[in-house]
């Protein structure tokens, strides 16, 4: 006869607890009770009065703790020892001191400018969501009730307790809001948030009670949780080198913008069939992964050289990795809101409402066929009145306005002094070759701080971290930061000549790793040590992977090379866009990882494919190092993996991958 144990979520924290001896719900499952089969129903409607009685939420039986999900539900984080339930919880201090965000404001980072309407409607979003909760916690709303209220506002329950998404619109911080972001990490989480591929934060440890207070400081830095989950449209996403970025047609965070707040709350928009992404890139280089979105927009000439967008819609990853169909060559830029609205119209119309897997406009797109799909599109577009949502030049105006540009110096376009610190320190100079990035503007560059440093958790930062970049941005960027969907952080105007004090902040804070598009900058989900949905872990996977690979003149051997990991189906670390990718499986409770080549996310986007059976945990670090050597002595001179690959196709990695199976 087995036994059981029955577990659930605490509901003013999250925290896991299980059911012990009198009914009572321990931190630890030293002190539960276990249940033979006989008994399990009588102490799971036990626990369902507690439900009911709004002490626990998603009450279920649970075997003992054998495979790697219990284990983690019940010590904690596999990668992070001190904040499992041995480490206990934080007290706060009674009275907290003053947020960052009421002494000083960056006067000149590249962010919109709130006017004091906006603000108010943070503000008041925030009271709204702290009702919401006085309700949840005195019981007046049940947690079926709740829940859709609190995922509006970015709240998730997950695996270890109660996560906050907060939006960063198109990936633009300032350093003021960065502070606000390290104040709510020190002193509501656990002293760090984590860096998403949407250009989004999450802080994975927040009480419930204390999120309207976390919204209400967010919302006094201009930042909010609003549109982070739900079906609807999510964080519009752009290229982290925006405004900067020398081959730019058009500086695609002013449209971005104008996409946010059309979109935030649009009463025809906010109950879609699935979540809507959309991302947006300024010119030809693809860094925002546009044909991997619901819908991609690129800005380009047309041949009268008249600035516009094409667009691409139906991409996507998850259980249906689809590249996006092209649906239009060439758009005027005061036709941008009116055709992506034909879009949505005429997604929301046909797409389905009955299967949660295949609800999603590229299933609607596949399902139709792509030119029945682009001609209803055409149609819709075709019948809006001529001057409905039209963007023209005043309008556009306006909200330019509310980007300041920074006070940049007449320049010369090369620097004595940088040019020597990189003569004089080699590892500075490696640090420049892959860390920095041409800028529209003589004299400046934009510079990218990894949070890839070897043994580190891919896109984690701590509020320590984040106070040093916000000095930084202050000293040397204009007061801007930029989030990048690979979850590493930009300076996007760093003059020349501050290169070398920039680089000597970072290597004080531990924050100068020179591995930008190398092997090691590897893109990764929170995976099984922290989400409710995976099958397995990721992050001790890219820690391996990382110790492997450390060396750097191993890095720079290898070269360019992608390497993403997802530790489920949903793949929000983006392994099939990957040049090597990795998805986590469950064999009978073991990690496996299905290992894919030849996926892009740039603008020649290709979807991996998978080589073979999927590889046990243990040998996947040594896989993949097969995998890379393999690569080294086939390719040609200047080649990349994702070039060699395309040329010899997947046969000689598959022989050095399963060489000794």
């Amino acid at each position: 006869m087995a036994t059981h144990y029955v577990t659930a979520s605490r509901l003013r924290d999250g925290a896991s607890v299980w059911l012990g001896d009198a009914a009572t719900w321990v931190d630890k499952i030293e002190g539960a009770q276990r249940f033979e089969d006989d008994a399990l129903e009588t102490a799971l409607e036990a626990a369902r009065a507690d439900q009911a009685d709004h002490r626990v939420v998603d009450v279920h039986p649970a075997p003992a703790p054998l495979t790697y999900r219990e284990q983690i539900r019940t010590q904690g984080p596999s990668v992070r020892a001190d904040l499992g339930t041995q480490a206990g919880r934080p007290a706060r201090a009674d009275v907290l001191p003053p947020p960052p965000s009421e002494l000083v404001r960056s006067p000149y980072a590249g962010i919109y400018r709130y006017d004091e309407y906006d603000r108010q409607f943070l503000r008041d979003r925030a009271a709204q969501f702290r009702q919401q909760v006085e309700r949840r916690l005195s019981g007046e709303l049940t947690e079926d009730e709740f829940k859709p209220l609190r995922l509006m506002n970015g709240l998730y329950l997950q695996l270890h307790g109660y996560m906050l998404r907060a939006a960063l619109p198109y990936g633009v911080v300032s350093a003021a809001q960065m502070r606000q972001l390290a104040y709510v990490a020190r002193h509501f989480d656990r002293g760090y948030g984590h860096f998403t591929t949407r250009q989004n934060i999450q802080f994975n440890w927040i009480r419930l009670e204390d999120t309207p207070d976390i919204l209400a400081l967010l919302a006094e830095a201009d930042l909010h949780a609003i549109q982070t989950s739900g079906n609807c449209v999510r964080n519009v996403t752009t290229d982290h080198f925006a405004g900067a970025a020398a081959e730019e047609v058009i500086d695609p965070r002013l449209f971005a913008e104008i996409l946010r707040q059309w979109s935030t709350d649009h009463p025809e928009f906010t109950y879609l069939p699935r979540k809507f992404k959309i991302a947006i890139t300024g010119g030809p280089i693809d860094r925002a992964a546009i044909h991997v979105h619901d819908i991609g927009i690129m800005a380009h000439r047309n041949d009268a050289g008249e600035p516009g967008f094409s667009f691409h819609a139906g991409g996507g990853l998850g259980r249906t990795p689809v590249i996006g169909v092209r649906v239009r060559d060439w758009l005027p830029v005061k036709d941008l809101l009116r055709y992506v609205e034909a879009i949505l119209r005429t997604y929301n119309a046909l797409g389905r409402r009955d299967n949660i897997y295949k609800a999603r406009i590229k299933i609607l797109i596949k399902e139709m066929k792509s030119d029945a799909f682009i001609q209803m599109i055409e149609d819709e577009f075709a019948a809006m009145p001529e001057d409905y949502n039209v963007l023209d030049s005043e309008i556009i105006a306006s909200l330019q306005a509310r980007f300041v540009e920074p006070p940049f110096e007449s320049l010369p376009p090369v620097s004595a002094s940088l040019d020597a610190a990189c003569a004089k320190d080699a590892a500075f100079a490696a640090w420049v070759a892959t860390n920095s990035y041409p800028h529209r503007v003589a004299g400046y560059t934009c510079a990218t701080v990894s949070l890839k440093p070897t043994g580190g958790i891919p896109g984690d930062i701590t509020a320590e971290e984040m106070e040093r970049v916000a000095d930084l941005a202050d000293a040397y960027s204009f007061g801007e930061l930029r989030v990048s969907h690979e979850q590493n952080l930009v300076l996007p105007h760093v003059r020349l000549d501050d290169l070398y004090a920039l680089w000597s902040g970072l290597v004080e804070g531990g924050l100068a790793s020179a591995n930008i598009g190398l092997v090691t900058d590897i893109i990764s989900c929170p995976g099984l040590d922290y989400c409710s949905l995976a099958t397995s872990r990721s992050i001790p996977v890219a820690q391996r992977l990382a110790e492997r690979f450390s060396a750097p003149e191993r890095q720079r051997e290898i070269g360019p090379l992608d390497l993403n990991i997802s530790g489920c189906i949903n793949a929000c670390g983006h392994h099939h866009v990957a040049h090597i990718g990795l998805l986590g499986v469950d064999k009978a409770g073991e990690e496996y990882y299905q290992i894919t080549l030849g996926g892009a996310s740039d603008d020649k986007a290709s979807i991996g494919s998978i080589i073979g059976p999927a590889v046990a945990s243990e040998k996947v670090v040594d896989t993949i190092d097969a995998i890379v050597d393999a690569y080294i002595k086939r390719r040609e001179p200047g080649e990349r993996f994702i070039d060699t690959y395309r040329r010899l196709g997947a046969a000689p990695f598959k022989a050095a991958a399963y060489a000794g199976d």
